[in-house]
């Protein structure tokens, strides 16, 4: 008898398989189960247009895959972190912390799982990251990390460079409708 397997049978096949067995094997023990289904026409043109949408899906989520990937390698990460006497970090960045910097810098949110760093970074200096996207993706992303003193070092230089900044066009917007509120009450 020709059935096409619904589940996975140990030593038989995989869901979708096109598989001849016994007829008695197929009566008493995998349609009772409902571990597959006679492989008649109809199910056979369902099976088939069942692949080809799996294919599709499949082929999407590739894409969507290693455009994810691409974004992740080009991120760079910067972390001040407070740092002790010989360059020593007090503490370490660790998968959550890359984790929440993606979301919160890049607007990615990946699982601190898929990071895949080994130990906590607990030393100064640039670092890669790996980063799994999916079974057949990995990414890199850069890691820098400075102390404290020196991210606000580079601050204060940016500032005195740039002169003192002017408001923020989103700053005064909101009062210029809390006047107008009080105008109008």
């Amino acid at each position: 008898m020709k059935v096409i397997l619904l589940q996975e049978v140990p030593g038989l096949g995989q869901p979708g398989d096109v598989k001849e067995v016994a007829n008695g094997y197929a009566r008493n023990y995998l349609l009772p189960r409902k571990l597959v289904t006679a492989a008649t026409g109809a199910a056979m043109a369902s099976l088939n247009e069942q692949v080809a949408t799996a294919k599709r899906r499949g082929a999407k989520l590739d894409a969507e895959f290693t455009e994810l990937t691409e974004k992740l390698s080009s991120v760079t990460l910067t972390f001040a972190v407070r740092v002790g006497q010989g360059d020593r970090l007090y503490g370490s960045v660790t998968t959550q912390d890359i984790a929440n910097a993606l979301r919160e810098q890049e607007h990615i949110t990946i699982d601190r799982r898929s990071i895949l760093l080994k130990d906590p970074l607990r030393a100064l200096g640039s670092f890669e990251a790996p980063v799994r996207v999916s079974a057949k993706h990995e990414a890199k992303v850069k890691v820098n990390i400075i102390s404290s003193e020196q991210a606000s070092a580079t601050a204060s230089a940016a500032t005195v460079a740039t002169g003192p900044a002017a408001p923020a066009p989103e700053a005064a917007a909101p009062e210029a409708t809390d006047e107008g509120e009080a105008a109008e009450a």
